[in-house]
């Protein structure tokens, strides 16, 4: 399944809606996750000017005001929504790939800054998954955590994240994670 993941910034604006339905088109993606949106409230139309097209289905998250915010899109043609889950920093969306007829667990995340949110964040993450019989699991996001020295542009790492990184690098090592690496260009929008 072709997913797109986009850190988006605010999505309000006419250029950075064009720009996602250019990403979604260019490459063909079949389910897409999209943080920190900005919307407090979400709706069809919406997320059918985002899409390019009327046949999408989708799941939002609000956050707090629009802060943290979330949204999870998928052609309808591609995956067969099932069910969800979402809380604070996440929506987890289970359904079936239709090509591969796989049943799939796909996870937005967008983590808080503090490290006692990030915590909760993966003690949850790490319980549903758990709890789940779905062999397969895509987690894509913005974790706002990094697993080791010099992943983080522009700031030094100070003692106080080695505790993080080791957490976080536990959180992924004991769900069975592999990190993938990043296809494309970074683009950094206004």
């Amino acid at each position: 399944m072709l997913i797109v993941n986009l850190n988006i910034r605010g999505v309000g604006g006419s250029t950075k809606t064009r720009y996602l339905r250019h990403i979604i088109a260019k490459e063909g993606a079949e389910f897409a996750c999209i943080q920190e949106t900005k919307l407090r409230t979400c709706t069809d139309v919406k997320c059918f000017s985002l899409w390019g097209d009327n046949n999408v289905g989708w799941v939002h998250y609000g956050g707090e005001n629009g802060s943290g915010s979330l949204l999870t899109m998928w052609h309808k043609d591609a995956f067969t929504y099932e069910s969800h889950e979402m809380g604070k920093g996440f929506i987890a969306v289970v359904g079936q790939h239709t090509k591969s007829n796989c049943r799939c667990v796909v996870v937005n995340v967008y983590s808080a800054c503090l490290l006692r949110e990030k915590i909760d964040l993966w003690g949850n993450l790490s319980a549903i998954k758990g709890a789940s019989v779905d062999p397969i699991w895509c987690f894509c996001g913005d974790f706002n955590a990094i697993r080791k020295r010099g992943e983080r542009k522009g700031t030094s790492v100070r003692d106080n994240h080695t505790s993080e990184m080791g957490r976080f690098n536990n959180f992924i090592e004991s769900n069975m994670l592999i990190e993938l690496p990043i296809v494309g260009k970074k683009i950094h929008l206004v």
